[in-house]
């Protein structure tokens, strides 16, 4: 049994057999990844040359463009070295490291959006008390917290998956996912199932049920306010609810399939979707808040005029004899 449940390398057979499409697939991936990178670093370069930025909602946001950047830097590096290799294998080691980033930053992701959930329903319910309470030391203590928990329960999740005896090693996913190798255990998984469930609850309910009281607030305030302050409520609001409810989806639509035989649907549609959550929030957040949110992007439009003028004042200029 030892022998057998000892593996020293995972094969990802959710790749299937493309042919000479996994070209056109490495070339969108690449195109993907360097655009999700592009808009989050400039986002968080904005956020932080900006000294008019440096206030808690835009801390928050860029929070969650350095978790973007962490969490795509788990998986699509990866994922395009694969697209290139005739056989897509990953380390042991390594195969927990990827679910341990993956993983973390979904749980971080909920969490980022539960603080900024609180700075809004601060910054709208209790406007005059905005600064006595959103201080620079309760900033730092709630992106800690927003960081800390969701790493450390992760970390207690995977360390209990990486004790078990496993009787294989093929994951039919493009990466390394919690639940497939547990399936390949030797021996009984109940208790790995229960701290699972723990986790998970833990990481969903509390946070979700923060968003909602906020939310439930923020309306209680606004229908008894002036439409002028209902519409800057909305504003304020809406890239926020679009970024939670985008995100909501996408996590819902890789749990079910992470849990659910799949193996019925086309192989292009298990993957698009049990990927969602990689693709769609990190490209969609850093756009939503940039275009909806004026001072970000008026900083961002300044910062490339900027760069223009300094780009046009460089050219050397020939002089005519």
């Amino acid at each position: 049994m030892e022998n057998m449940s000892y593996t020293e390398t995972f094969t990802l057979t959710g790749f299937g057999d493309m042919g000479n499409i996994k070209y056109v697939y490495f070339v969108f991936t690449l195109i993907g990844y360097l655009l999700i990178v592009f808009v989050n670093v400039v986002l968080v370069l904005v956020i932080f040359l900006e000294r008019s930025l440096h206030e808690p909602m835009y801390i928050f946001l860029c929070s969650l463009s350095v978790n973007a950047l962490y969490g795509t830097a788990g998986f699509y590096p990866k994922l395009l070295a694969d697209l290139l290799s005739e056989t897509q294998v990953i380390p042991r080691a390594g195969c927990f490291i990827q679910m341990f980033v993956i993983y973390g930053y979904a749980a971080v992701e909920f969490t980022n959006l539960t603080v900024m959930a609180y700075d809004r329903y601060v910054a709208i319910c209790k406007p005059l008390h905005y600064t006595n309470i959103m201080t620079d030391r309760v900033v730092c203590k709630l992106l800690f917290g927003a960081w800390l928990f969701p790493f450390c329960s992760m970390a207690l999740g995977i360390l209990f998956s990486s004790r078990l005896p496993l009787c294989g090693n093929h994951i039919e996913r493009l990466y390394c996912s919690n639940w497939s190798v547990v399936k390949l255990s030797c021996v009984p998984t109940t208790l790995n199932n229960i701290v699972g469930f723990v986790i998970t609850v833990c990481a969903i309910f509390p946070p979700l049920f923060f968003i909602l009281f906020s939310y439930i607030k923020i309306l209680i305030v606004c229908q008894k306010s002036s439409k002028e302050f209902r519409r800057k409520a909305l504003q304020t609001c809406l890239p926020h609810l679009t970024t939670l409810i985008n995100y909501s989806i996408t996590m819902l639509c890789e749990v079910v399939l992470s849990r659910l035989d799949s193996t019925a649907l086309p192989q292009i549609v298990v993957s698009t979707l049990s990927l969602e959550f990689l693709i769609i929030p990190p490209l969609l957040n850093p756009l939503m808040y940039g275009l909806n949110l004026p001072e970000v992007r008026k900083r961002v439009r300044n910062m490339l005029q900027r760069k223009q003028v300094r780009a046009l004042c460089n050219i050397p200029h020939t002089v005519k004899t």
